[in-house]
């Protein structure tokens, strides 16, 4: 007498090997991702949130104005020329959310008529927020734009 062939304990041997082999895929990717927050300092910015909101509605009622020039490879950052006057002081960063190493910071220094040009022709491709903080006379201002710099 020929017995048959019974696929059923094949196909459980299968599919437990298969869930085996998913499962210890899964635990080597998750264990091997690289996890870095887009910023260290994430819960102390958040506390500043508002002050941040309060910063760049004054920037706005200024009319304080940040642009990008694709063509010209540069952003230009037009301030009031009367809160030149007073003490001032400001940074301008380049944030690059998915490379947090790139990030840059440079010196807000206007000129007398309240411009200043920055260079971003050297920046890698790929999109970034640039955030102008300046204050002047007791109050803080701030601008945000993302631009993306195109390949060379």
């Amino acid at each position: 007498m020929k017995t048959k062939f019974n696929p059923w304990p094949l196909g459980i041997v299968s599919a437990f090997v298969l869930f085996f082999i998913g499962m210890a895929s899964v635990v080597v990717i998750a264990s091997t991702h690289r996890e870095h927050l887009v910023n260290g300092n994430y819960y102390e910015q958040e506390l500043k949130f508002q002050g941040q909101i309060d910063a760049a509605a004054r920037a706005k009622k200024s009319g304080a104005t940040l642009v990008y020039d694709a063509a010209g490879g540069k952003v230009v950052i037009a301030l009031p020329a009367a809160q030149l006057s007073e003490k001032f002081s400001g940074t301008v960063e380049f944030y690059r959310p998915s490379a947090p190493e790139l990030d840059r910071e440079s010196l807000l220094e206007p000129k007398a008529d309240g411009t200043q040009d920055v260079n971003v022709s050297k920046l890698a491709a790929g999109l970034w927020q640039v955030r102008v903080k300046w204050n002047t006379g007791g109050e803080d201002y701030f601008l945000e734009q993302k631009i993306t710099v195109a390949g060379k």
